[in-house]
């Protein structure tokens, strides 16, 4: 971006009580002035200080204005270059493109250095579905710029809120994402910005004013009925059997896909009561999650106690990849007449709401198996269902249901409703209602 004023000036500064003085270069920018010391020094009396260079013909004074010169195009290269780049002029950026300071980043090349820096640490600090998720944050983030600048690869500095601002509508509109997607790989590409930021290769976060707001989405679980329907079924293919098997031991465990894969033999021992317990870190997080062991899933594994994948390899169950899990999982919806989409993240909820809330297992007792580290995660997968606020309203009702004893009606009921709670127990207000 061409600056509304340009100067630069050499002049000389006078340093303690030496003859010479140090000549000092100022380059100023839209009024702005930055002093850079050029090292060299020079005699006061042989010094034009409104052109800024060393007077006379002899060769000293020749060799240093050369010197001089050198710098002066050296600083209007640079500005050259930051013009021909689109780039915002500042006195700074030219002093540090002068000393060398300045380094020329772009977005990709930062990004790709950072998913470079990210698979070295796989299985260290980062699991491979995260770096996964960021190669394919790099993809659209080429994509988005190829068709929005027609590009490459673009200079960090070029990173502001229209460029995050347009990179949301193209994932909306030629991606096809929805809002929480969208959300997702711009939260990645964040990372890669605040990245830039923290190095200060870029001067603010263009994130500053953009919300990352993720809207909040209701998975409904699968009801009893619709699990007995998938344990009843006796699937012809054996590796729908399979499938069907593993699916149920993360409906009645919890465990995320990446937990159940990753789950060995020897992470499953005896608990504080004797049972058996599942002990085992959240490869999401590393959190611990201690998993008391119901019925079902204690089946399922002694089920697969022989199987030769989970013998050589110390794994509890044979577990296929995320995408042929979930291929067969919805072949297993279909036949077996589920309506919602049969995905095995579904597992986790259902555990959540079906298996643990609905039984009345506490929030805070969910939390702990799920992983959780706070209960806001946990009130995000566990939803009441209608069958558990039907059964305690009807317990409630009961309660404050009783027999009018001077009632003029026969069998006409009366519901005592407290006015003022437990302070004034023996006042009700008394509503007729037909029986």
């Amino acid at each position: 971006m061409l600056e509304k004023s340009f100067g630069l000036l050499f002049f000389l500064k006078q340093s303690g009580n030496e003859p010479k003085k140090y000549i000092y270069l100022r380059i100023t920018v839209d009024g702005h002035p930055v002093e850079r010391s050029t090292k060299m020094q020079w005699w006061e009396n042989r010094w034009d200080q409104e052109k800024g260079r060393a007077t006379g013909v002899k060769q000293d004074a020749q060799d240093l204005n050369f010197y001089l010169d050198t710098l002066a195009n050296k600083v209007f290269q640079a500005r050259k270059q930051l013009i021909e780049d689109e780039e915002i002029i500042t006195a700074e950026l030219l002093r540090d493109m002068l000393i060398g300071k300045y380094q020329r980043k772009k977005i990709m090349e930062v990004f790709a250095e950072h998913n470079k820096q990210m698979e070295a640490l796989i299985g260290k600090d980062f699991a491979k579905g995260t770096l996964e998720r960021y190669e394919t944050s790099f993809d659209h983030t080429r994509a988005f710029m190829q068709w929005q600048y027609q590009l490459e690869d673009l200079s960090i500095r070029k990173l502001d809120y229209f460029f995050i601002e347009q990179y949301a509508f193209w994932l909306k509109t030629v991606r096809k994402c929805n809002h929480n997607t969208t959300v997702k790989y711009l939260a990645n590409f964040k990372k890669i910005v605040l990245i830039c930021v923290k190095n200060k290769w870029l001067p603010g976060d263009p994130f500053a004013n953009f919300k990352l707001t993720k809207k909040p989405v209701f998975r409904d679980p699968l009801t009893e009925w619709e699990l007995e329907t998938i344990i009843r079924n006796d699937f012809e293919n054996e590796r729908l059997n399979n499938v069907k098997d593993i699916f149920l031991f993360a409906c009645y465990t919890g465990l995320a896909y990446a937990d159940v894969k990753k789950l060995k033999r020897s992470e499953i021992m005896k608990g504080v009561d004797g049972e058996q317990w599942i002990f085992t870190p959240r490869q999401k997080t590393e959190t611990p999650c201690p998993i008391p062991l119901l019925p079902v899933a204690l089946q399922i594994l002694d089920k697969y106690a022989s199987h030769p994948k989970c013998v050589n390899q110390d794994r509890a169950l044979p577990t296929l990849s995320n995408q042929k899990m979930n291929a067969y999982l919805k072949e297993i919806g279909d036949i077996c007449g589920i309506r919602m989409a049969l995905t095995f993240h579904r597992a986790r909820h259902t555990f959540a709401t079906t298996i643990t809330l609905s039984n009345g297992v506490p929030i805070e007792t969910v939390a702990k198996m799920l992983g959780h580290t706070t209960l806001a995660q946990t009130q995000h997968y566990a939803k009441v269902m209608h069958a558990k606020i039907a059964m305690d309203m009807a317990a409630l009702r009961e309660k404050y249901a009783v027999t009018a004893p001077d009632a003029e009606l026969e069998g006409v009921t009366v519901i005592l409703e407290p006015v003022k709670q437990l302070k004034t127990l023996l006042k009700y207000n008394y509503v007729l209602v037909a029986s």
